[in-house]
């Protein structure tokens, strides 16, 4: 960032772009539990509206790179507004949407900005502190869509049962507005880096170790989401909790990934490669043992809340971006978010099949557990790949 600009509190800064994050998780968090009310509305059966979570998903992976490459000669600062700016947009005009067609380009829209704000904004968090502190700068970023997890789903839930579904997307573009606001009020003027090209963001795409980090996440993620998919239908068919049961476990599960974000990028801002390794493991581990922790509510509880700590991956891995993406920060930061909604796809996708084949709700531990250990072979080339390109000294 600009030396020449008057200093702000980090921390405030740091907190202006986490409340972008917790625009951004509410929004992606609670279309799921706002689905059954808005495919009413619109006169579509549930799984038929069950493809505006699909689509929002896509606009993230499409968007992610292109508006990253887009921006690379825009300030950081400038180029966030511009994203928040757009998600604002596009979250309103999904409250207002007159037909399901019209609801599914909106959340494609809405999905657009998602990456790349997220690694813009990791990149402006982590530049306001000493290196050895960047994980934990760009975790202080990720805790706004954690925390959305715990407070703005049910807030979103709640508004759109008490006020209609429309007022859960008119909150999330309230959000977005403020962090358009805070970000311009506290934000430091930033130069834009005048070797920055299209081109040199491109050159993140021939980096091995890029696309092998990008695999982990993308593969390795993949476990948390075919638990979380499927947990509410686990806890009303196997647990046989009630449905006022159902959030509560929630919200353990978002304190679990909070839990996660505050504790472990100090851990890797020491050492991110291992600490990525031991998340992995942790994550094989906790997905194996909710397999057999179903059947009561304490063990299942606890369970989930071992498995959100292995949400912190998302910003261990977007430390180790900054470190093998060399001048194509941008692009590379933005990818990270991709290939989180890559696993988002990916691990429900699996589970599923798992459900289908009558392998029971429970199976979604062993797929994630797969998923998880599948991530940590990835994580083991990188390693060996890496290790075989260290210069050798006498």
């Amino acid at each position: 960032m600009s030396k020449s600009t008057p200093q702000r509190p980090v921390g405030l800064i740091h907190f202006a772009l986490a409340l972008g994050g917790f625009a951004i998780g509410t929004t992606e968090f609670a279309t799921m539990s706002l689905l059954p009310l808005f495919a009413a509305d619109l006169k579509v059966d549930e799984p038929t509206a069950g493809h505006v979570i699909s689509v929002y998903a896509l606009g993230v992976v499409v968007g992610a790179p292109t508006l990253a490459v887009i921006g690379a000669r825009m300030s950081r600062r400038s180029l966030l507004i511009a994203l928040m700016g757009a998600f604002a947009i596009a979250n309103a005009l999904s409250a207002l949407a007159p037909t399901y067609g019209w609801m599914l380009a909106f959340r494609f829209v809405s999905g657009l900005p998602h990456g790349a704000y997220f690694g813009i904004a990791a990149l402006v968090a982590a530049s306001l502190v000493d290196p050895g502190k960047r994980t934990q700068a760009v975790g202080r970023v990720m805790l706004g869509l954690t925390v959305a997890t715990i407070v703005g789903v049910p807030l979103a839930n709640w508004l759109g049962q008490m006020l209609g579904w429309r007022w859960g997307f008119g909150v999330v573009a309230i959000c977005a507005l403020l962090t358009v606001a805070m970000v311009l009020a506290v934000v430091p003027r930033d130069v834009p880096d005048t070797g920055a090209s299209p081109l040199r963001e491109l050159g993140a795409l021939k980096r091995g170790q890029v696309w092998l980090t990008l695999g982990i996440g993308a593969i390795g993620f993949g476990g948390l989401f075919s638990v979380y998919t499927y947990l509410a239908s686990t806890l009303l068919a196997v647990t046989h909790v009630g449905p006022a049961t159902v959030p509560l476990v929630l919200a353990v599960f978002g304190m679990g990934m909070t839990a996660g974000n505050l504790i472990l990028p100090r851990f890797a801002d020491r050492a991110v490669m291992p600490t990525a390794g031991a998340l992995l493991l942790w994550s094989a581990v906790a997905l194996a043992i909710y397999t057999v922790s179903v059947g009561a509510l304490w063990s299942i509880t606890l369970s989930v809340f071992a498995v959100g700590i292995g949400g912190a991956l998302g910003t261990v891995l977007q430390t180790r971006l900054m470190d093998v993406a060399e001048g194509a920060q941008g692009l590379a930061a933005s990818l990270n978010h991709a290939a989180f909604n890559t696993a988002n796809a990916l691990g429900p996708w699996l589970a599923g099949l798992a459900i289908a084949g009558g392998y029971g709700w429970a199976s979604t531990g062993w797929v994630g557990c797969a998923l998880a250990l599948g991530g940590l072979s990835i994580w083991g080339v990188a390693l060996l790949v890496e290790g075989r390109r260290a210069p050798a000294y006498a």
